[in-house]
């Protein structure tokens, strides 16, 4: 995760592979533009609205050339030139890739519980350990998955309500920083998980956690 959404190529940006078929480039985009819409959980009050302009912009730009056969080509050969892609990367996809914004085709959750604020706002003033755990400088995502287990809301519920794909909840919580994606997907994931669990303040937090990770040996 060491990119910044601005070093991200277009495939990066839509989380899909250099293969995929033009209904995937599709469904990426369309769903990475209700990720930043003003009400969606992930991106809420994190983005400020230059950055939520500046990161649609590159996704259109993205999309815009990725949809277009002939663009397209021009640049995965300026990939290739590169030596960011391998020619054959770009040949025709043995299973279609699951994108980041994929938001509701993995698992039905449909039958889970929807996360009830008044229950958890009430379990954490309850919690010395929750309290313990928020007050670290340090925050890693094994410290997330105690406090949601504390809380007792299984994972698919905050699957079920930020739309986070099921993998990353996973990866964030058991602290498999080579498979999270860019800085600019992640503030976001971890401000959503916060916030579905009531946990604050989450702004706070969810650098706290950010930062814990740059400090990572890798």
């Amino acid at each position: 995760m060491e990119k910044d959404f601005t070093q991200l190529n277009y495939y990066e940006m839509l989380d899909i592979k250099p293969n995929a078929t033009a209904l995937e480039i599709r469904a990426a985009y369309n769903s990475a533009l209700q990720m930043y819409q003003p009400d969606s959980l992930v991106s809420y009050s994190f983005f400020s609205q230059k950055e939520r302009k500046e990161i649609l912009a590159r996704l259109e730009k993205a999309y815009s050339t990725l949809i277009n056969e002939k663009e397209r080509e021009i640049y995965n050969n300026e990939l290739i030139r590169e030596g960011v892609l391998e020619p054959a990367e770009t040949g025709p996809a043995a299973k279609r890739p699951v994108s980041i914004f994929e938001f509701n085709r993995q698992k039905d959750t449909s039958g889970m519980p929807k996360v009830r604020g008044s229950e958890l706002k009430a379990k954490i003033s309850q919690s010395q350990r929750i309290s313990e755990i928020i007050s670290r400088q340090e925050i890693r995502g094994a410290d997330l998955k105690e406090i949601r287990n504390e809380l007792g809301v299984a994972v698919e519920a905050i699957h079920q309500q930020t739309k986070i794909r099921l993998d990353y909840l996973h990866w964030i919580e058991d602290d498999k920083t080579e498979k999270l994606p860019a800085p600019i997907f992640l503030k976001g994931f971890i401000k959503a998980y916060l916030k579905c669990l009531c946990i604050e303040p989450a702004d706070e937090i969810s650098i706290r956690y950010i930062n814990s990770l740059v400090d990572k040996p890798r």
